[in-house]
Formats: structure tokens, sequence, C-alpha cells
């Protein structure tokens, strides 16, 4: 078989297997249909049926095949991660700056100071870092890890809970995005690449300037054109921010924020995201899956992931819970929050 032949086997296991297992298994309740393409996928990868049958892995996830899959899933991550930064309501961000700086910085601090207290831990055993790694390159990154929200799955499981648009489904997406975007600057710094760096601030200027002249083109448009600048505008924004080192969805967020809601019909908008959702998404989220691996080094892999899963959890929630206290929130909300916060 060609590759073409073998892509599309792919794209029916990846569309097919995950849909029967969760309408013929009624999981929806207490595993969504995106929990259940993740879960296929680590179990369709290398480390379970890759490692059973390593013949068929081989040769349906071929590595011409992956980057087909890879391709797809990006484009859609990044369509997706735009319509949410356009679903952001900056004015209100500025309004209720205060709450979403207090609030951001303790989602971050607190789950990144837990999973460094991990990390410091996890030095006592060898075989943690690569051989040009720095130990406190190592820490910082690990809490990192535990501090971060995966912007898709949030927004995804907020439209499914019908709160994407409510006051409180702003309030999380603007806490989320701070500290996505804080989370890829605290990375450049660590990487200590000052080239990187560099570009970094050329990338903000330049997309600063770019902003004022895509904005003043999109008010002379009509709706039926702006859709196809929209797409060029994404696809150069997260260019630029790959290049810069502060990854493509960064871009991609960053292209939305700046794009007034009322530039389009809310109808339309929806039905792209339900599109993407339905057409796209499932390659991305089935993809993550496929990528994970067991051969990672044991017991002593699982005894750390454990550690760093209570650290992020009890992180992110003490942070919550501590900025509710500060800004008073009504009794249960911090605990709303902090959980929908843990998506990763």
């Amino acid at each position: 078989m060609n590759t073409t032949e073998i892509f599309l086997i792919a794209m029916i296991i990846i569309f097919a297997l995950p849909y029967l297992i969760w309408r013929l298994g009624r999981t929806d309740y207490w595993a969504p249909l995106v929990v259940v393409q993740i879960i296929t996928g680590i179990l369709l990868g290398p480390g379970v049926l890759g490692a059973a049958f390593p013949d068929y892995y081989a040769f349906v996830f071929n590595k011409d095949v992956v980057a087909a899959l890879n391709g797809v899933a990006w484009w859609a991550v990044m369509l997706f991660v735009c319509i949410a930064g356009i679903e952001l309501d900056l004015r209100k961000a500025w309004e209720h700056r205060r709450e979403s700086t207090i609030t951001a910085g303790l989602a971050l601090g607190m789950p990144l100071l837990f999973g460094c207290v991990v990390a410091a831990g996890m030095l006592g055993f060898d075989g943690w870092i690569g051989a040009n790694g720095m130990t406190w390159q190592f820490v910082v990154c690990v809490g990192i890890a535990c501090a971060v929200t995966a912007l898709p799955i949030l927004i995804l499981f907020m439209e499914k809970m019908n709160i994407l648009r409510q006051p409180i489904g702003q309030r999380i997406l603007r806490y989320a995005s701070i500290d996505d975007i804080a989370i890829w600057g605290v990375l450049a710094l660590v990487l200590m690449d000052w080239m990187r760096i560099g570009r970094q601030a050329g990338f903000l200027v330049a997309f600063a300037v770019a902003c004022i002249l895509f904005r003043k083109l999109m008010r002379r448009l009509q709706e039926r054109d702006r859709w196809y600048v929209m797409l060029v505008w994404l696809a150069i924004c997260a260019f630029g921010a790959d290049w810069a080192g502060l990854h493509f969805m960064v871009g991609a967020f960053l292209a939305g924020v700046v794009i007034d809601t009322d530039w389009f019909e809310q109808e339309h908008m929806d039905r792209l995201r339900h599109h993407v959702l339905l057409v796209m998404m499932p390659v991305f989220f089935l993809s993550t899956g496929l990528k994970t691996g067991w051969s990672v080094g044991g017991a002593t892999v699982f005894v750390a992931a454990g550690a760093l899963l209570v650290a992020q959890l009890a992180g992110k929630l003490a942070g919550i819970h501590l900025a509710g206290r500060i800004l008073k929130w009504p009794p249960g909300e911090a605990s709303i929050i902090g959980w929908l916060l843990q998506t990763k």
C-alpha cells in the first residue's frame, strides 16, 4: 500500500474506534468523547497495542503517516485556540485586571512551586536530566509542566457544560490564557537562549505594529472576506511565534485575541468551532495519545508521575482557594474554578 492508503486507514481508526466506544459504551456522562479519543490513542500507541503487535504499529503509524497526522492536528488546534482567543473579551479582562492578575498568578505560582518541590526530590534518582541539562532548569521546567492548563481541553469542557460564554466561563478563560502566555515566557528564560529572547522581542514589536494594520483592514472588509484574511493572519502569527520560540499555539491565541467578536456573526463562529471539533480535532486528541510511550524507566517513573499529579492537583486548588479568600468569592466558586483549571 502507498502512504495515502495507509493514511486513510489511520483516519478510519481515528474516527471510527473512539466513536464506537463512546456511543456503544454510553460513556458521555463520565468520559466525554475527547477523553475517549485520548485514551484510545494511548491504547493504539507504541506502549500498549504497539508493544503487543509491533508490526501493526510500524505499518499503520509509520513516520510518513504520523507526519501527515501531525500536520492536520497542528492546524486543527491552531484554529481551535484562535477561536478561543476571539471568544476572550479583552475589555472585561482589563476591567477586572486586579482579580485576573491575582488569580492567574496564584493559579500558576502554587502548582509551579509544588511541582518544583517534587522535582527536587526526583533528583535523588539518576536518569532524569539530559546531557546538556542543568539542575535548576529541570526543576523549573517540571514545575511549569505542573502549572500549565491545556486551553483546547478546557474550552471543550466549558462548551460542553454550556458555560463558555457565561461570566464564570469567561473568567476561567482569562485566568488560563494569562497563565499560558506567562508559562511560555518563563520557559524561554529557562532555556537561556538569548538569540531566541531577541527574536521574541522582535516578534512582539512586529506583532503590535501588524495588529494596528490588521484591525484597520478587517474593519473595511465584509464578513465573507474577513474569514479568509483571518486564516492568513492566523498562519502568519503562528509562524512568527514559533520562529521566535514562543510556540505556534501562543501565536494562534494572540491572533484570535486581537479579533473583535462582532466582526463575525456569532452563529457562523459557533458553526466553525463545531466543524473544527467534528472534522479535525479528533486527529489532534488521538495523536496526543499516540505519542505516549511506556518504556521510560520502570516503576520509578510511575511513582514520580503520581507525586507530580498530587502536586499539580493540590497546588492548583490551593492557589485558587487562596485567590478566592483574597478576593472574597462566594462559597464553592473557588472549587469550580480550581477543578476546571486542572485540564491537561
